[in-house]
């Protein structure tokens, strides 16, 4: 009796699994990323009618080693996509290395772009971002803080297209903490952006320890139980973004509170 409680959850697992793999791809290490030809920015669509659309946002460009190995968030950022294709949602990953533009020696935020000069790249991140649902912020810590690929990938694009939604925090680390100080740093960064993050985090210390290059947990016997434990940020995540989403059809949240057009002084509070 114990050994097939053991292993039910690792049948389902392979299951759940198997609904989604078909049309996945991924960019791997030694690949050149182009814009013409994406493979680690894609998406798996659901028949569900309450199916939401959420970006997994991987907030890390590290290839180079030490410390080994390479890219462990591209394996967080694949957990979370599966386990969220898992309750039935259409879920983007996206993955800075593959859009150019981020790449440059000088920030030019999208912002600053005429909209016939804007790169293809980052107007067609823009839409990924405005149409969304939700989203997950996937990080390293870095210094007790959050990752600066993330932050500078944020950087881009005006806080308006994320206004309104929720987002969940998932951070990592090769140490014991799993970037919990990282996660805490993100909080802030994010209700600025106005896409507040829901209480539940969740942190993956020792990552590379746990998951697979493809985002599978290596144990069988703790399989059931990262997903137990990523359950409750998730949920949360997809009662907030079916919320606002349902409000959004009956009020325009940016009637009563417009976007900023041309200063951040328009935030600014009155003064003689």
């Amino acid at each position: 009796m114990m050994k097939g409680r053991l292993l039910l959850p690792f049948i389902l697992r392979q299951c759940q699994l198997a609904r989604h793999q078909k049309g996945a791809g991924i960019i791997t290490r030694g690949q050149t990323p182009k814009w013409s030809n994406l493979n680690c920015c894609y998406s798996t669509a659901s028949g569900k009618d309450n199916a939401l659309d959420l970006l997994v946002i991987l907030g890390s460009t590290r290839v180079s080693t030490p410390p080994r190995p390479a890219r462990v968030g591209e394996r967080v950022a694949k957990f979370c996509q599966k386990e969220l294709e898992g309750r039935n949602h259409r879920v983007t990953l996206i993955d800075p290395l593959a859009f150019p533009s981020l790449s440059t020696p000088t920030f030019t935020p999208l912002f600053s772009y005429s909209p016939s000069k804007a790169p293809a790249d980052l107007k067609d991140l823009s839409e990924r971002i405005k149409n969304a649902d939700g989203y997950v912020m996937v990080t390293p810590e870095y210094n007790h803080s959050m990752s600066p690929a993330l932050a500078h990938l944020l950087n881009h694009f005006p806080s308006s297209i994320f206004g309104f939604k929720p987002s969940a925090i998932v951070s990592y680390s090769a140490g014991q903490w799993g970037g919990s100080r990282a996660a805490t740093s993100l909080r802030p960064f994010l209700s600025e952006l106005g896409c507040l993050p829901v209480s539940a985090m969740t942190h993956f210390p020792k990552a590379a320890e746990i998951l697979s290059q493809d985002g599978e947990i290596l144990s069988v016997e703790d399989a059931h139980k990262w997903q137990g434990y990523c359950t409750r940020s998730f949920a949360q995540l997809e009662w907030w973004a079916k919320a606002a989403k349902a409000q959004k059809n009956v009020e325009d949240p940016f009637r009563s509170s417009p976007a900023f057009q041309s200063s951040p002084s328009q935030r600014n509070a009155p003064t003689k």
